[in-house]
């Protein structure tokens, strides 16, 4: 039978643009100078409205993360409620800034505003009139104000209702969590979203030719086309053009561009050329905008796996949730590239966007950093889903959702979501849904009848006659299948099954171009006998060992997404618990030993880690190993037998058996404490993934070699014995630098907007880290910054602590400081007993 093979070849586009991901006008952060309230009332859209008692924030804003945790509300979602609220703000047209062009002259013009995100359900009003109601929380959109624009005093009024709190599975955040634009532009313009690249050919000579698709809005043809011409020119890394081309402007047209010695985006080197795209009148350039492009090819095979710029490549992905611990939703551009740079370190080379099209920021820099992106429309179609409210997965659930609205907006919702993204280079997979086809949440089909020992996900009982239909599920996602392909061809269209033998008998994987599985390994190798031309990757996985070598071990399985890259808030198992620490990396960034134990198996460079557990001696008097919690080893993953957590610290004491459990990629390693040998030279298990020892403890340095064959050292790991705590260490942690997004980093107003993450460890008197603190820190600033939050990645930590004071978990935890003026800012330190430390941002 012949087999199944997909070819997509895209020249995309999406370096860090000067403006919004609008595509047209002039484009203006409108951050600044909110006025907010957590409370509903008809009269707030008002123009006379008085809202100066209203609290006063700059955008982005979530007010979720700012409330107190409570057992009252729902573990889906952290423990942190909902509500309803609005935002206003007074602004005049004259003091929007001289980069936005005033309305009139002889070419007319309008003004619109441009959200990235709100969560959910929203109205904006200008000046009393409604604009539009959106009431998906995760997509970009768009109104045009100029109709209801007047001289003097505008008022900008947004309803946010998330009173159906716990209307998603894991944390959302609340409010207008996202970038906000005011973007000008003459009446005739760019389309939003309406110019769009394709790689044609990769010619022998090593030259490439692209289309270029270009819209535009506002014609009144023919006379607006009179004299009117798009002009595109595409330039090197060096601002050398290397192509152009011009042609008569129309409302669609398709353009030719020929690149000689093409440079290819991929994972180690994203070369990005950047396009500019002119709209020209009698000479004049009336309207443009410059993006970032990246050329790359894609193919899937069934039997042989995907194929980057043609080189067959194991796709190492991680899935994301959009939080960042006490950030909430409204997660800094700074933190962004900390936690895609350090996903990058550890090894991985793609994002799955769970479940939800998330922040433009964050595609902008996984282009720049070279990786790749599915990004995925939603979790729940036409029904909802169990929601936990009493702790994950248990007591009685909730049917709370955003089911309500799909029929109106879901063709629009996805359609958007292509639109705004498919100049991505760093885009590989568009994904209809996640888990729609849950066994019996809400679908059901008769073959759930009968135990079926193949279905991995739990089925909530067996077939029910009266639930959803689950032939439904094939439908829908045909219809949403051909909205993408309608937006896009560059790129296959997937899927991310849960109960893929209830969908084995519908229309849904025929319906995709690539199939994903999630938690259903057992069935890789039945079903590409059953089904030869269907593509099948992981596109949900947990962490074991095991689900990683049906991908590395199975060429036709291309891939795997690991749940989850980061610890994420809700999902909560009983309080206390923030979220569901499942995460590689934790709330911070941090690699967990979970992540060093993923690094040995994806990383190209050299990987040692250690950990080490207590052997206690059970009660039928046998030494039998189990693992504990150590202060040194954190949270040490995977176990090679049962753990436990936080051992006793009796546990290590002088002469106690320990295991020492080593984590790396070399072919062999030994293990050294106070530099003597004490574990010898042992060969790399490919069985584990794990080498160990067993040794009495001492205190002291103890440190892993890790070796190549010939015993040359290629890494190390050292685990130290601290003392008593004395002070406190502040460091900066530094991620890739990459330009602003808006080029500049500074506000209208002229305000520096970058966030610095600055770490703060307790120490013993020799600068080790005492691991065993839990300090109280109180963090001071003086000069113009404010503290978004103090992070000590602890899931039980249930705290409320607006004062600007956290206790350190592990002996450390991470300040996030936002700069808000261009002076030095002064940052203190302090704990009680500890010798209290500065920092000084210059």
């Amino acid at each position: 039978m012949k087999r199944k093979t997909l070819l997509f070849a895209l020249l995309i586009l999406s370096f860090l643009p000067t403006q919004a991901q609008v595509g047209f006008g002039q484009a203006e952060l409108f951050n600044e100078g909110w006025s907010f309230i957590l409370d509903d009332n008809a009269q707030y859209k008002d123009v006379k409205y008085d809202d100066s008692a209203w609290r006063k924030l700059n955008l982005p804003h979530d007010w979720s993360i700012e409330a107190e945790p409570s057992r009252q509300w729902a573990s889906c979602t952290g423990y942190l409620p909902g509500g309803i609220a609005w935002y206003r703000k007074h602004f005049t047209i004259e003091s929007l800034g001289k980069s936005l062009p005033l309305l009139g002259g002889a070419a007319g013009g309008g003004l619109f505003i441009y959200f990235e995100g709100i969560y959910n359900r929203s109205e904006v009003y200008l000046n009393g009139h409604l604009l539009g109601k959106r009431p998906n929380g995760y997509v970009s959109f768009m109104y045009d104000l100029t109709p209801y624009l007047r001289k003097g005093d505008n008022v900008l009024a947004v309803r946010v209702d998330h009173s159906k709190y716990a209307d998603s599975r894991w944390y959302t955040g609340s409010g207008i969590y996202r970038d906000v634009w005011m973007v000008s532009s003459p009446k005739t313009h760019l389309a939003q979203w309406g110019t769009t690249y394709r790689l044609k050919q990769l010619n022998e000579d090593g030259s490439a030719d692209i289309e270029v698709d270009v819209a535009i809005d506002g014609l009144n043809v023919p006379k607006d086309l009179k004299d009117l011409k798009v002009k595109l020119s595409l330039s090197d890394t060096e601002g050398t053009e290397v192509a152009s081309t011009t042609c008569e402007a129309n409302e669609k047209q398709t353009l030719t561009l020929h690149v000689p010695n093409a440079q290819l985006w991929n994972l180690d080197a994203p070369y990005l050329y950047k396009l500019y795209v002119k709209l020209n009148q009698n000479g004049s350039t009336i309207d443009q905008t410059d993006i970032a492009v990246g050329l790359r090819t894609l193919r899937f095979d069934a039997n042989e796996g995907f194929f980057l710029n043609g080189k067959n490549t194991k796709v190492k992905g991680v899935c994301l949730h959009h939080d960042a611990g006490v950030l909430g939703a409204a997660v800094p551009r700074e933190v962004w590239v900390r936690k895609v740079t350090e996903l990058k370190h550890m090894g991985a080379n793609a994002i799955r966007m769970s479940h939800n099209p998330q922040a433009p920021m964050l595609y902008d820099i996984c282009d720049s950093l070279g990786m790749l992106v599915m990004d995925e429309a939603s979790d729940e179609w036409e029904f909802p889903k169990r929601k936990w409210v009493e702790g994950w997965n248990q007591g009685t659930p909730v049917y709370d959702g955003t089911y309500d609205f799909f029929e109106e907006w879901i063709d629009r919702d996805v359609a958007d979501m292509v639109r705004r993204d498919r100049n991505h280079p760093s885009v590989f997979l568009w994904s209809v849904g996640n888990e729609v086809d849950y066994p019996n949440d809400p679908y059901s089909h008769p073959i759930l009848d009968g135990g079926n020992a193949a279905i991995n996900q739990p089925m909530f009982g067996g077939y029910k006659p009266d639930a959803p239909n689950a032939e439904r599920i094939g439908k829908i996602a045909k219809r949403l299948a051909a909205v993408i392909r309608a937006n896009d061809t560059s790129r296959p269209v997937t899927g991310a099954l849960a109960g893929v033998v209830m969908s084995n008998q519908t229309e849904y994987p025929e319906a995709v171009d690539v199939v994903g599985y999630n938690y259903t390994e057992n069935r890789y190798d039945t079903d590409h006998e059953l089904y030869p031309n269907r593509i099948i990757y992981g596109s949900e996985t947990g962490v074991g060992y095991d689900a990683w070598k049906a991908v590395r071990d199975k060429q036709h399985i291309f891939g795997q997404f690991i749940w989850t890259g980061t610890d994420y808030l809700g999902e909560s198992g009983r309080w206390p618990s923030r979220g569901l620490n499942t995460g590689l990396l934790d709330f911070a960034s941090f690699r967990k030993p979970r992540g060093w134990f993923r690094a040995a198996l994806w990383s190209d460079e050299p990987v040692c880690y250690i950990g080490t557990y207590p052997i206690r001696e059970m009660k039928n008097e046998k030494l039998k190993m189990k693992n504990y919690l150590s202060a040194d080893a954190e949270d040490n993953w995977p176990p090679i037998t049962p753990r436990r957590r936080n051992a006793a610290t009796e546990d290590f004491r002088e002469g106690n058996m320990v295991r020492v459990v080593c984590y790396t990629n070399a072919p062999q390693a030994r293990l050294l404490l106070n530099d003597s040998i004490v574990g010898t030279m042992k060969p790399q298990n490919d069985s584990t993934a794990i080498i160990y020892w067993d040794i009495p403890y001492h205190p002291g340095t103890l440190r892993a070699e890790s070796c190549d064959y010939a015993g040359n050292v290629l890494s190390n790991y050292e685990i130290k014995t601290a003392g008593e705590a004395t002070s406190l260490r502040i460091s900066q942690l530094v991620s890739t630098p990459l330009p602003d997004r808006e080029g500049t980093g500074v506000s209208p107003s002229g305000q520096i907007t970058k966030v610095s993450l600055l770490l703060v460890e307790v120490v013993d008197k020799d600068g080790n880290l005492v691991k065993s603190s839990r300090a109280d820190i109180q963090c001071n600033i003086s000069g113009p910054a404010r503290l978004l939050g103090l992070e000590n990645c602890n899931n039980s930590d249930m705290g409320y602590y607006p004062d600007g004071h956290r206790p350190a978990h592990r002996g450390r935890l991470v300040a996030y400081i936002q700069r808000t003026g261009k002076d030095p800012v002064t940052v203190t330190f302090a704990a009680q007993g500890l010798e209290s430390t500065l920092f000084i941002l210059e």
